[in-house]
């Protein structure tokens, strides 16, 4: 995934183990494809030590080195033993699995032999150098600092995705990098019926009488005892400390493989809620990389299978364990240790974890249901910038008043505005939807886990998480890339992909918490 909210890199080289009878032509391509893979795991490694470990003064060389191992991936991909062994192995006898991973070396083959290694390398070095002046300008909150760089990046896309295909809708083009195959006219219904669904119920929480309670709203809490809490829940969730770690950054991400799978957060001194959410969510990316299969590390079949179906993980984690009242009874005297002056029972805090507040401005802190408007918001800005119908420097503008519009809030500067997202900087164009996406997959892949596992409130409230982890692990995990996007889903939930679910779930989970 690139160096999004979740690189990949390498913790251990491991090959499949092939039979005789597999042809020598897939070998080949799987031999050329592997030193791809792991040079792109290289830069995720880099990544992780950019927002994470380097010191401040290490951008420049930083940049020259993502640039360089960006160069030589695509370079590798785009090589000619590449494209005839994909020729070779097309016309060989291979197994429903094999012509899936030839699929999806094919895919990315032709996607990156459209677009000049020049073009690569400087996206990369851009980037990478954008990352830095993100990171002031949202400290000193402004916009202006940035805009310069991002303007750059925007025409770096819009150029990269000319390469690939001048006749077609440049974002559409962006958003295949993302999630390739449920498509952006999907993407653009799921987001619109949202819109159009959850903004009457949102305007019903706001006229409800019901006050949902803030435990936290008085205090200030140590960032050392919500870290300890955030292990140790991490830990209660079957989190593998000896395939990852936990760090700070300054927007929650995560990184790695079935090997080396790190996730990051973030602590907020007044609201400890905020890390407890962003860290659940995290742990969703990394038990997803961390069940992929290790004997096929370096090929699809050992990768994810794209954005949405990883924010997927995250969100069912996040939300429907995550915020669930099963949850916190079971973690409800945790809480309670960790933080002195905190005497609420389990249902305050679950009702206090599920609180609409009217007045967020923040993606990463919002609830179930405005966090939608949010990506909405993101989804419209990015498709207007790439679509040349928007220049950047009234993208601020632009930004506050689709906040006042969709979510009746208006940023007071540009860091809980404009500059509160790291996607841009790292030139990630079409990656916001996939949240949406996510979110919905992951209410019909929870609901599809309760019909076959009966009582999984039940589990949760005692703590017992192994029977959905391994639902999920043998059907989601266990396949990487085998399948497409809808192909997944339709044989995970035996139903194709669709948004009932999640409304459903939403209109009776706030109905009840609001007496709707």
């Amino acid at each position: 995934m690139e160096c999004r909210d979740h690189g990949y890199f390498i913790a251990a080289a491991v090959c499949p183990v092939m039979s005789a009878e597999t042809p020598q032509a897939y070998d080949d391509l799987l031999d050329a494809y592997r030193r791809v893979s792991n040079l792109g795991s290289a830069v995720g490694v880099l990544s992780w030590d950019q927002q994470v470990t380097m010191p401040e003064g290490g951008g420049p060389a930083r940049s020259q080195q993502l640039s360089t191992l960006s160069g030589l991936k695509h370079e590798l991909l785009t090589d000619d033993e590449v494209a005839d062994a994909l020729d070779a192995a097309g016309e060989a006898e291979l197994s429903d699995e094999q012509r899936a991973v030839v699929r999806e070396i094919r895919r990315e083959h032709e996607r990156a032999a459209a677009v000049p290694q020049e073009l690569i390398e400087q996206i990369s070095a851009t980037s990478s150098e954008a990352l830095e002046v993100w990171e002031s300008a949202k400290a000193d909150a402004d916009f202006s600092q940035f805009a310069p760089v991002l303007d750059e990046l925007v025409e770096l896309r819009r150029e990269y995705a000319a390469h690939i295909d001048p006749d077609r809708d440049p974002y559409a083009v962006l958003f295949e990098e993302y999630e390739p195959y449920l498509g952006l006219e999907t993407a653009e219904t799921v987001l619109e019926r949202l819109r159009d669904e959850l903004v009457p119920l949102i305007e019903a929480v706001g006229d409800s009488d019901v006050t949902l309670p803030e435990p936290f709203a008085d205090g200030t809490y140590s960032e050392q005892r919500q870290e300890d809490l955030s292990r140790e829940i991490l830990t209660d969730l079957g989190y593998d400390w000896d395939r990852g770690r936990l760090d700070v950054s300054s927007h929650p991400f995560t990184s790695g493989n079935q090997f080396d799978c790190r996730v990051t957060t973030r602590f907020l001194s007044e609201d400890p809620l905020s890390a407890l959410t962003a860290t659940i969510h995290e742990f969703g990316h990394a038990f997803y990389n961390l069940g992929l299969p290790q004997e096929e590390y370096g090929t699809p079949l050992g990768a994810s299978r794209d954005l949405s179906v990883h924010e997927s993980q995250s969100r069912l984690w996040e939300n429907h364990v995550g915020r669930s009242r099963p949850f916190w009874e079971s973690i409800a005297d945790d809480v309670r240790s960790a933080f002195e002056g905190v005497d609420a029972d389990a249902d305050t805090l679950y009702r206090a974890a599920n609180r609409v507040y009217d007045d967020n401005l923040i993606r990463v802190d919002a609830d179930e249901l405005t966090y939608h408007m949010h990506i909405v918001v993101r989804f419209e800005i990015e498709r207007d910038l790439i679509n040349g119908d928007l220049a950047v420097e009234d993208v601020p503008a632009v930004w506050n008043d689709k906040y006042e519009q969709y979510l009746g809030v208006r940023p007071e500067n540009d860091a809980e505005g404009v500059l509160q997202d790291i996607h841009w900087s790292h030139s990630n164009f079409g990656y916001f939807p996939t949240y949406t996406l996510g979110s919905v997959m992951a209410a019909q892949l929870y609901a599809a886990a309760e019909d076959d596992l009966g009582d999984l409130d039940g589990a949760i409230r005692d703590g017992e998480f192994e029977d959905l982890q391994a639902w999920l692990r043998e059907n989601v995990h266990r396949h990487g890339a085998r399948y497409r996007t809808d192909e997944l889903v339709e044989r995970a939930t035996g139903e194709p992909y669709t948004a009932e679910y999640f409304l459903e779930y939403a209109t009776e989970k706030y109905g009840d918490l609001y007496d709707l």
